[in-house]
This record gives structure tokens, sequence and C-alpha cells, in this order.
């Protein structure tokens, strides 16, 4: 029997033919002959080495047939159940997404970027995991996540990076400090000023603005507390453009230019693994309304 496996459709034409009372009936109800019917339930029959229904009256199981008919019905169930599941994921009706992304990214597009989503998609779930690019990249490459959306400050392992956006470097400081004067700034305006490093900060390694690192007495790695001591404007400190919190309406932001330096944005996936129908349509999304950022600005 193991190299004789049971055929969904002779099960069907089973049961069909026992709720329409008889192979003609189940013929017309499932739009096939009534001779490929007869044959389906035969090598069934075969298979099992008993009748499934009387030979006089069509459509009348025999006792075997009546034990076998429920196992028919539930093996069907299931099967439809689960043909079903695989059509809506496939057709993104349903299922599960997971993604990374910077805060920057988290804050100012995703939740336009998962309500498009959702709304289309009522019947999946998204999870959305927000922290620094080191996270991101850690839960993309050990596969925790779909994809990330996060800077890239060098190659990583097995992971494929797509960027999508340049995202330029500036200084960010109170509007009472005398930086917030500039419309632009060199990095020797800089020099004697009090910085505050943060994790964007490395971004100025390898640059000529690199000296002001060397400078700097003090490093905060949450929004919060930097936002709190620059408030007291006495320090500046240098934030992407997308990373500075433009509902500070005391924080002003002003281009770097000389040198111009900026983080490039994009998704990161793991190298070699298919992405899932709905993750693909999350990730289009995604670039979509980068693009219209893009075209903007």
């Amino acid at each position: 029997m193991a190299d004789n496996p049971l055929k969904i459709q002779q099960l069907r034409y089973v049961v069909t033919a026992v709720e329409s009372g008889g192979f003609k009936a189940a013929a017309e109800r499932l739009n096939r002959t009534q001779p490929a019917i007869s044959l389906g339930i035969r090598e069934l029959e075969s298979r099992f080495g008993q009748p499934l229904f009387e030979k006089q009256g069509q459509g009348r199981l025999t006792p075997f047939g009546a034990q076998c008919l429920p196992r028919f019905r539930e093996l069907l169930a299931q099967h439809d159940r689960v043909a079903a599941g695989l059509d809506d994921l496939a057709n993104q009706r349903s299922g599960t997404v997971s993604l990374a992304t910077v805060p920057s990214i988290a804050r100012r597009y995703m939740p336009k970027v998962l309500n498009q989503f959702l709304t289309s998609h009522p019947n999946v779930e998204v999870s959305l995991h927000d922290g620094p690019a080191e996270l991101v990249a850690e839960l993309v490459q050990s596969g925790q996540v779909d994809f990330g959306v996060s800077s890239l400050w060098g190659p990583i392992p097995d992971v494929d990076f797509e960027p999508l956006l340049e995202d330029q470097i500036g200084v960010v400081c109170h509007n009472t400090h005398p930086l917030a004067l500039a419309k632009q700034l060199r990095w020797q305006d800089l020099i004697g000023q009090p910085m505050i490093r943060n994790g964007t900060s490395r971004l100025l390694e390898g640059t000529s603005a690199a000296a002001l690192l060397e400078d700097s007495r003090v490093y905060i790695t949450e929004m919060i507390s930097l936002v709190a001591m620059l408030e007291t404007g006495t320090s500046y400190t240098t934030l992407p453009r997308l990373a500075f919190e433009e509902g500070y309406s005391s924080l002003s932001f002003i281009p770097l230019l000389d040198p111009a330096v900026a983080r490039s944005v994009g998704i990161l996936r793991q190298r070699g693994v298919s992405a899932t129908p709905v993750a693909v349509e999350v990730m289009t999304l995604l670039r979509n309304v980068l693009r219209v950022y893009m075209t903007a600005n």
C-alpha cells in the first residue's frame, strides 16, 4: 500500500457519490464523466482489497465503506483546509511578516507602509522590531526577521544590502546655540565647540571631520537623553537628517557640507533565502514610499 498512496480525488468521488445518491449524480456535481467516477472508485477498492459500494444499487455503501466514509470526510476536510491556507499564503491573504528597522525609518516611514499593507491584507500579522543598526543586522543575519531596513557600516557575512536612499549628516543643536545661525557648516566651524557623540558619529571616521570625535568627552546612545542634553544649549551633535527629530521645535538641523557625509539606507536580507510573498509586498510598499520621499527632496 505504501507504493499506492491514497488519492484525494478518489476519496472525493466516494463522498460525493454518497451525498449525491449515485455515480451519475456525482459525475454531474464534480463535472466528470460517469466512467471516470466509476474507474476512480474501482481503483480505490482495488487498493483496499475491499468493495466500498454494494454491487446492487449504486451509491449504497458496504459495511466497510460505511466505516471508511467518516475517515474519508476527515481527510478531505483537512486537505481542503490546508490547500485553502496555502492559496491564501501564495496570494498574500494570510501569513506573517517580521521586519527590523532603525528608529528613524520606523518612525518616519513604517507607519505609512504598514497602514497601506494592513488595509489590503487584513489577515496578515506583522511584527516590527525597532533598534540600532547592529541589532537590525543581527536579526537579519540570524534569520529572525524576513528583512531589515538600516544603514550598513561594513560587509556582513551572508547578508545582502539593497541601497534605497542617501541620508545626509548634519549638525543638530539648540536654537540658542551659536551654530544654529548658520545655513550650512564646515567641520572647521565646529572646532572648539563641545560635541556629543552618538551611535551615528562613526560616520565621521575616516573623514576630515574625524578630529572632532577625538575632542568629544560625552557619548550618549539614547535619543531622549541626547535631546535633553542638546536642549541645555551647551553642546551640539551630528545626526543623519532622517534621525533628526523634527518635532523638537527647539532644535535646529544644519547641513554639514565640508566634508559632505551621508549614510546609505537600504534593505538587508539573508543571502540565499527567498522572501515570502507578504514580505515581498511590504518591501515593495517601502520602496514606493521612499521613492516618493526622494522625489520630493
